[in-house]
């Protein structure tokens, strides 16, 4: 029996336009910081890696204790990785660099099939969310305050698209115009149904 809130598989690659009465910061209720992490089953991986190394340097400590490191660097990554949200933007952080993006900046958020999620800047360019994956996308749209919206809730109360908007979107290059212009499509070609029907009878 499946749960309300599981999850559905993303396609292979999807865009996610942010709202633009949202994404300039002044316009969104301020909320709380939260810090997105990697998961605690992260830490699973450390020991079974710890007991592969374990046996090799207590065979032979003065060569291959070097082996040690492995572990300690999947620690250190596992504790650097993060993307905390708050008012002011996205703070990213991993192992080697940090980077700040403001609500301004931010255009999208691109679904890869695998990997973290990306966010699409007002620059055309993509930058991946340390520790955002695909499972963690609700509580990145939950921290972010309305700045960016549910893609489950756009998809639910939109089913076209599902049938090759977003893909429509992407290929146009401009997501946010893609979808206005599908909106204003179908307005139209509703409009020329009513204008034909009165012929018609």
């Amino acid at each position: 029996m499946s749960s309300p809130h599981q999850s559905v598989p993303p396609p292979e690659s999807s865009h996610i336009p942010a709202a633009a009465e949202v994404t300039g910061g002044d316009t969104a209720p301020p909320g709380p910081t939260r810090v997105i992490r990697m998961t605690r089953l992260s830490f699973l991986g450390v020991v079974i890696l710890a007991m592969c190394v374990f046996f090799p340097i207590v065979g032979w400590p003065a060569a291959l204790f070097w082996l040690a490191l492995f572990p300690i660097a999947a620690i250190v990554w596992i504790l650097r990785t993060q993307t905390t949200v708050s008012p002011n933007g996205l703070d990213l952080r991993s192992v080697f660099s940090s980077r700040h993006i403001g609500w301004e900046q931010l255009k999208g958020l691109s679904i890869p099939k695998r990997g973290y999620v990306r966010a699409h800047l007002a620059d055309d360019t993509e930058v991946p969310l340390p520790a955002v994956s695909y499972d963690r996308l609700r509580d990145l749209v939950d921290a972010s305050g309305g700045r960016i919206p549910d893609p489950f809730a756009l998809r639910d109360a939109d089913p076209a698209d599902e049938s090759g908007t977003e893909s429509a979107g992407d290929e146009a290059g401009d997501t946010d115009t893609g979808s206005r212009s599908t909106g204003t499509g179908d307005n139209s070609s509703g409009a020329n149904d009513a204008e034909d029907s009165p012929a018609k009878g």
